[in-house]
């Protein structure tokens, strides 16, 4: 064997020799579609993308916050109030009312005004008796003064109202200022309305009592006059005007 092939069967037992086994080496054993290769602009394209999905998940949960919030509120604003003072403000009408139905004598009512008007206050007539004519001041006086005591009960109701009126008018205001809604704040608002009015007729009432009380007095008077008038014609018609005589007041003694 020449010294140059001796060297070179060296040099390949050596590298032999040397060499891993094949078993060994994973760049042979792992297969190509196995290697993992970072790309960092589709890495930063998939963050991009992640962020933007959260952001539009944010959007649709405010979104969603958004419309409950709606919907609470519009429950809180068809939520209906809680108190009602209807009731007792109809009582109160009605307790006026039965005062104004109480009239004595002459109510009122255009009908039954006219008519005692036409009999008890109209000119006096000439062919009356006397006691006829007693009779019909006795009633006049009667119905000025039941008129008169009339209107002091309807005073005296509308009074008693004052006090139930106070009361609903502070509770209907603390309702107003504590509505959750805009119906709660409406109905308390009508319903503050409604005591005005109550107040309102009360205020009627008793100045229609008042009136029909001054009516009667005045009714009176003007009859008065008139009956005089004819007394006192009577006193002085002749033949049977006043003839005076002597009058014993004490008895002699005999």
């Amino acid at each position: 064997m020449t010294p140059r092939r001796s060297r070179l069967h060296a040099i390949v037992l050596a590298a032999t020799l040397f060499a891993p086994p094949l078993t060994l080496s994973p760049m042979l054993m792992t297969p190509a579609h196995a290697l993992i290769v970072f790309d960092p602009t589709n890495y930063a394209q998939n963050v991009l993308q992640a962020a933007r999905a959260l952001e539009q998940i944010n959007n649709q949960i405010t979104s969603l916050q958004n419309q409950a919030q709606m919907l609470i509120n519009q429950a809180r604003n068809l939520a209906s109030l809680p108190y009602s003072a209807l009731q007792q403000i109809q009582q109160n009408v009605q307790r006026t009312q039965q005062l104004l139905g109480e009239a004595q004598n002459i109510a009122f009512n255009v009908q039954q005004i006219d008519q005692a008007f036409s009999s008890q206050y109209a000119s006096v007539s000439m062919s009356a008796t006397d006691q006829q004519l007693v009779a019909d001041a006795r009633t006049r006086w009667q119905n000025t003064v039941g008129g008169l005591q009339d209107a002091m009960r309807v005073q005296a109701g509308v009074v008693g109202n004052i006090d139930t009126t106070r009361t609903q008018m502070s509770t209907l205001v603390s309702q107003s200022q504590g509505a959750t809604g805009a119906l709660q704040a409406t109905q308390a608002g009508n319903q503050i309305l409604a005591l005005q009015s109550q107040q309102f007729s009360d205020l009627i009432a008793l100045i229609s009592a008042n009136g029909r009380a001054a009516a009667l007095s005045d009714a009176e008077r003007a009859a008065a006059a008139a009956q005089g008038r004819e007394q006192r014609r009577r006193f002085l018609a002749p033949g049977s005007a006043y003839q005076p005589g002597n009058a014993q007041m004490f008895s002699s003694g005999n």
